[in-house]
């Protein structure tokens, strides 16, 4: 495999999202790829152990022969072969990193593996810069159901939170033939608004006050909402309040994680606030779901439309990432995204 023939990506922008979006494409399609310029400007730039873990997963699913992959590389080869995922794999990211952003880098590969798959994953189930992993399961894959992904069983078994992580998630796949174009440009009305709230390895007030900031500024704006309160015990202290937004025509969501001397009130109302400009956008998807949803719609069949609140430099990275390695062309008009899906199957 000569040199000239891999796709060239600058990760540059974008930072960690373009490698887990390339490297996903990359082992789905079996098209190599050079990534360089991995995190550059970002204060430890290269590849951290997160990104490590969901590269090596990814080669394993594939059997892809990697290039210059080690801690704080900027450079990587990632030459995919053949489609090899097990049916079980236990991952142990090492460190508290995030297992909702490996997830988006294994997401795409399990479900069109063409049979069930089931994933046993340690890593930080919560974290700054990444989508708690209640995010994933109220609000990411009810999302992507729309486009015919069936969603996956996910079993919380343990939270870990930074530095020490430790959390513990079970997730099942099961096979996806075929993605289906979509119509998402209206939310509906909000019909209710649920939430979780979560302390690990401090009292229950705070879980408490958390749940209650959040609940108490969205009933203020008219809105029903109920958050369910847990205390958990955790290798490292933490908190995360995830909420979701149940519309007519699909679910927005918000999230945020505890920070050292900020009051857990501070946390809850913070999340609220953001799950309310959300509303108040009335897009179909939040600006965190844009970018996620991205490569699935290029995967699907068909021309889908979507409105987002905002376009993200997340969004923005996946759709060139994207148009890299597929042969598609997004059209974004202010916050309307549409884009002819190429109807990919295993």
């Amino acid at each position: 495999m000569s040199i000239l023939e891999l796709i060239e990506i600058d990760g540059s922008i974008g930072y960690g999202q373009v490698v887990r979006t390339a490297v996903a494409l990359s082992a789905l399609t079996l098209k190599p790829i050079r990534i360089f310029n991995i995190r550059k400007g970002r204060p430890k730039p290269g590849l951290m152990a997160q990104h490590l873990t969901g590269i090596k997963i990814a080669a394993e699913f594939c059997s892809a022969e990697i290039k210059d992959l080690e801690l704080g590389s900027m450079e990587i080869e990632f030459i995919p072969k053949e489609t090899s995922v097990p049916t079980q794999k236990k991952i142990d990211i090492g460190t508290a990193g995030s297992i909702g952003l490996l997830l988006q880098t294994l997401i795409p590969i399990c479900i069109f593996a063409g049979k069930e798959i089931e994933l046993d994953i340690i890593g930080g189930t919560a974290g700054l810069g990444a989508p708690p992993i209640e995010y994933l399961q109220h609000v990411t894959f009810p999302v992507l159901s729309k486009l015919g992904l069936p969603q996956p069983e996910i079993k919380v078994i343990k939270q870990g939170f930074y530095p020490r992580g430790g959390g513990r998630v079970k997730i099942k796949f099961y096979p996806a033939q075929k993605l289906k174009a979509i119509k998402l440009t209206k939310r509906g009305d909000v019909k209710s608004i649920h939430g979780i709230s979560i302390a690990g390895r401090l009292p229950e007030h705070v879980a408490e006050r958390q749940a209650k900031a959040a609940e108490e500024y969205l009933r203020q704006k008219g809105f029903d909402v109920g958050i369910e309160r847990k205390t958990v015990k955790t290798a490292s202290a933490g908190t995360s309040i995830t909420l979701w937004a149940e519309c007519d025509h699909t679910t927005l969501g918000a999230d945020n994680i505890g920070k050292l001397k900020v009051p857990a009130e501070t946390i809850g109302k913070h999340a609220a606030k953001e799950l309310l400009e959300s509303i108040k956008s009335d897009a179909a998807l939040d600006k965190y779901m844009a970018d996620q949803i991205i490569h699935f719609i290029a995967l699907a069949k068909g021309r889908t439309e979507i409105t987002v609140e905002k376009i993200t430099e997340h969004c923005r990275t996946n759709i060139r990432v994207v148009e890299k390695l597929l042969p598609v062309k997004f059209d974004v008009q202010d916050r309307r995204i549409s884009v002819k899906g190429i109807g990919f199957m295993t």
